[in-house]
C-alpha cells in the first residue's frame, strides 16, 4: 500500500464530505433528517457491513492476528489514558480537562475508520478494523464515560449493557460464530448484504460534511489544552498505537487498518458525553470538527511516518 494509494482515499473521502457540506448548505438536508441517517448508518448499515467482513472461510492465522489486534488495542488505549490523564490534569477547567482528556484518547475509528478500511481493503480491511471498534466500545462505554462522571454517576451495569446490546459488537459476535464455522449465509440474504453494504462509507462522509457545515472560520476558537489534545489525538497517539504494533509484530494490511483507524479524528460520543454531564458542549463540538478536518491531512502524515519503519 503506498501514500498515494492512502492518499487518493483520503481525496476521495474529502469529497464525499464537501458533498454533505454542499447538500446541506443547500437544505437538502435538515437537523432531524441528519440525526436519523445517522442512525440508520450506525445501526443497520454498520453491522451489515461488519457481517460481510466475516462471511469467509476460517482461517486459524487471520483468526490469531486478530486476537493479536484486539490485545494491542487495549494496551495502545490503557498507555494511552495514562498519558492523557498526567498530560491534563493541570487543566483547571473542569469540562475542558474532560474533553482534552476524552478527546485525545477515543478515534472516530466506526464511523470514519471503517469507511476507510472498507474503502481501502474491501472486506479484509472491515474484518481487521473489528478489532479497534471492540477496544473502542468496550473502553468508551466504561472508562471513557467515567472521565464525564462522577464516581457515584458510575452504573458499570448500564454501560455493560450499551456495550453488549450495541448493534456492531452484536455484530461483531454474529460475524465471529460465522467465520469461525465457515458459516456463509443464504443466498437471498447475501445478495441484500452485498446491495446493501457499498452504501454504508458515501452516506456516512456524507453526514459527517453535513454536521461540519455550520462551522465557520469564527467559531474556530479552542483554549490552548484542546490545542494539544488535536495534536495528540490526531498525530502522537496513533504513532504510539504503530510503535506498539509493531513491538507485537503485526504488519502489513492488519497493521495498516489498526492504524488508520488509530489515527481518525475526535469521535464524536465526546460531545453526547459533555451533554450528559451538564457541561458546554461547544468545544467538544469545534475541537471534533477541527480534528475531523485536519485528518484528511494527519492520516496520511501518520501512515507516512509509520511506512518509513
Amino acid at each position: 500500500m503506498s501514500i498515494s494509494q492512502i492518499f487518493t482515499q483520503v481525496v476521495v473521502i474529502f469529497l464525499l464530505m464537501l458533498l454533505g457540506v454542499v447538500i446541506r448548505k443547500l437544505g437538502f438536508l435538515h437537523s432531524q433528517s441528519i440525526n436519523d441517517l445517522t442512525n440508520i448508518i450506525l445501526y443497520f448499515l454498520s453491522p451489515i457491513v461488519i457481517i460481510k467482513a466475516f462471511e469467509q472461510p476460517f482461517s486459524r492465522a487471520r483468526f490469531n492476528q486478530l486476537l493479536v489486534l484486539v490485545v494491542a488495542v487495549f494496551l495502545t488505549y490503557f498507555v494511552s489514558i495514562l498519558l492523557a490523564s498526567l498530560l491534563f490534569r493541570r487543566v483547571r477547567d473542569q469540562n475542558i480537562r474532560r474533553i482534552a482528556i476524552y478527546g485525545s484518547t477515543y478515534s472516530n475509528n466506526g464511523f470514519m475508520g471503517i469507511p476507510l478500511a472498507q474503502g481501502l481493503f474491501g472486506s479484509i480491511g472491515v474484518f481487521y478494523a473489528v478489532a479497534s471498534m471492540i477496544g473502542f466500545n468496550v473502553m468508551s462505554w466504561t472508562q471513557g464515560i467515567g472521565i464525564f462522571q462522577d464516581r457515584t454517576q458510575r452504573r458499570f451495569g448500564e454501560q455493560f449493557k450499551k456495550i453488549i446490546l450495541n448493534p456492531n459488537i452484536i455484530a461483531i459476535i454474529v460475524g465471529l460464530i460465522m467465520f469461525v464455522t465457515s458459516y456463509h449465509l443464504p443466498k437471498l440474504l447475501s445478495s441484500f448484504i452485498d446491495y446493501t453494504s457499498p452504501a454504508f462509507t458515501p452516506m456516512a462522509m456524507i453526514v459527517i460534511g453535513c454536521n461540519l457545515a455550520n462551522l465557520s472560520l469564527k467559531d474556530v476558537k479552542l483554549p490552548g489544552s484542546l490545542w494539544v489534545s488535536l495534536v495528540v489525538r490526531n498525530l502522537v497517539f496513533p504513532i504510539l498505537g504503530a510503535l506498539i504494533l509493531l513491538a507485537m509484530g503485526v504488519s502489513g494490511v492488519p497493521m495498516v487498518t489498526t492504524v488508520i483507524l488509530s489515527a481518525c479524528p475526535v469521535a464524536g460520543l465526546v460531545v453526547l458525553f459533555t451533554l450528559q454531564a451538564g457541561g458546554d458542549a461547544k468545544p467538544a463540538t469545534i475541537l471534533m470538527s477541527i480534528s475531523t478536518i485536519l485528518s484528511l491531512v494527519t492520516i496520511p502524515i501518520v501512515y507516512g511516518i509509520v511506512s518509513l519503519w
